[in-house]
């Protein structure tokens, strides 16, 4: 279930015989910038909690975010990344049938897949910008029980205004909607961008720390819901979920201070202003279509005469790792996903892909030249 993951730098740096930290991983959406200052040292402080348990449940770090984030503590459960909520849920709801709004995130369906529950992906379309499109989810909302949005959307970057999903979601109140907002961290004035403090009764957030604070081996993500529905998740709970580190980590993460809140400001303006950076960068190229992304990453649709596996294999020869897109179902073999790196890197991205047009290019003006006569 794990193969259309990005991020396997160690498989991508064995198949071109170089060690891994000689390529640039645009394949994994984690932030540039982090993981924010002092959090290092505040782990090797804490390297002695190892020699205990951790807390079963991890209901302090789940106060701690709750807290933070300005909610009933009852509200909140700690998990080992939003990957064990994503799997345990359409199990934990009893769902029967479900909507996954895409092109997105493949867990959603795999999760499914895995307990038995049906699902339909509504696919939204690129000529619209991949934007969701409610009155096509419908009549497909009025026959399932469960729906998982990702906003802002993976691999899209398509961001959804809280205030839509929040119509859809009361709409249709017979239906439990998950909705996946694990970059929405990267996105300016993200609290109110939320559906967290919506408080709905149907539905249920699920929030990150391991992408905007770059921690994913550290495997943190939090679910935001109704205490009845944190209460049937609970039934499928494994004790001790969330390790020592990881517990410390938020203890560092969520703790009041500017320290933290500056880290986010920054990740926040180099995001946009970086996004449209490589924007204008890539109007060089009109045969190439860029969807500027709300989080880290952006979306590229390449021409036909150059599928995102050559495009991946050639950007890999220069020692870059992308994301192709075309095993993500809505999307086809022109499609790539790039994640945000340093500027350097990311010129450096620009003028590789350039380089694979150019190629493309000259060997299609080759081919259209009429054969030499011999003399």
């Amino acid at each position: 279930m794990i193969h259309g993951h990005g991020g396997n730098i160690y498989q991508a740096a064995a198949r071109i015989g170089c060690q891994s930290e000689e390529i640039v991983d645009m394949s994994s959406n984690v932030n540039p910038l982090g993981p924010p200052p002092g959090l290092h040292r505040h782990l090797q402080d804490r390297l002695t909690d190892l020699h205990a348990l951790p807390e079963p449940d991890a209901a302090g770090t789940g106060r701690a975010f709750a807290r933070h984030s300005g909610i009933d503590e009852q509200w909140v459960m700690a998990g080992n990344g939003t990957t064990q909520f994503i799997y345990a849920l359409p199990r934990a709801l009893n769902a029967r049938k479900a909507l996954i709004a895409g092109p997105t995130y493949a867990d959603y369906a795999d999760a499914c897949t895995a307990c038995g529950v049906s699902f339909t992906i509504v696919n939204a379309k690129p000529e619209h910008g991949f934007a969701i499109e409610p009155d096509r989810l419908k009549t497909v909302l009025a026959e399932v029980d469960l729906a998982f949005f990702c906003n802002p959307n993976n691999p899209t970057g398509v961001l959804t205004p809280a205030e839509s999903l929040a119509r859809i979601c009361r709409s249709h109140p017979q239906v439990r909607f998950v909705v996946d907002e694990s970059y929405l961290p990267f996105v300016t004035d993200a609290d109110n961008k939320s559906m967290i403090r919506q408080a709905l009764p149907n539905v249920l957030v699920l929030n990150s720390l391991s992408k905007v604070f770059r921690i994913p081996g550290l495997r943190i993500g939090f679910l935001v819901a109704p205490p009845q529905l944190i209460e049937a998740m609970r039934r499928l709970y494994q004790p001790w979920s969330v390790n020592s580190l990881a517990q410390a980590a938020v203890d560092f993460l969520m703790r009041p201070g500017p320290e933290i809140e500056d880290f986010l400001a920054e990740t926040r303006r180099f995001t946009s202003t970086e996004t449209a950076r490589i924007a204008a960068l890539m109007a060089n190229f009109p045969e190439v279509r860029m969807f500027p992304g709300a989080a880290v990453f952006s979306l590229l649709l390449l021409p036909e005469t150059v599928p995102a596996s050559r495009a991946a294999v050639q950007l890999l020869e220069e020692r870059i790792l992308i994301r192709n897109c075309e095993n993500f179902a809505g999307l086809s073999n022109r499609y790539i996903r790039i994640s945000l790196k340093t500027p350097a890197e990311n010129d450096r991205l620009v003028e590789a892909l350039g380089a694979v047009l150019r190629a493309e290019k000259s060997t299609q003006s080759d081919d259209a030249l009429p054969p030499r006569r011999r003399s």
